[in-house]
């Protein structure tokens, strides 16, 4: 299956969009760089995963992004609390990023399934 398909990748690429641009003006080179490539890389393994041949390859890669979204959550929360992100905004795209967990889950469990049922 194509990512471009996949709601939970076009969603996960939204967020890292808004990340990126939240920070397009940030000097914290640290703090930007590591909350860009988080983001980055939720969509980036779902798309390197739909792409491996074997069921288990995927759902390797759907854990490695299902990592960086909880990784991404904790940076927001930080970034809200030393006020790089407003609140409102960051709350926002704490939910979303669990709403894409529960999507990563479901899809994780679509694989095991097919691995299951041979």
């Amino acid at each position: 299956m194509k990512c471009e398909k996949l709601d939970v990748w076009k969603r996960s690429c939204r967020i890292s969009v808004n990340i990126y641009k939240c920070f397009a003006n940030s000097k914290d080179f640290g703090f930007k760089d590591q909350i860009t490539r988080s983001g980055l890389s939720v969509a980036s393994n779902i798309s390197e995963g739909m792409e491996k041949e074997s069921d288990k390859e995927k759902i390797r890669f759907i854990e490695i992004s299902k990592g960086s979204a909880a990784e991404l959550i904790t940076q927001i929360y930080i970034g809200v609390e030393i006020d790089y992100i407003d609140k409102e905004i960051g709350l926002s795209w704490i939910k979303e990023l669990n709403e894409i967990l529960k999507m990563l889950t479901g899809l994780k469990k679509n694989y095991e399934g097919k691995i299951k049922n041979g």
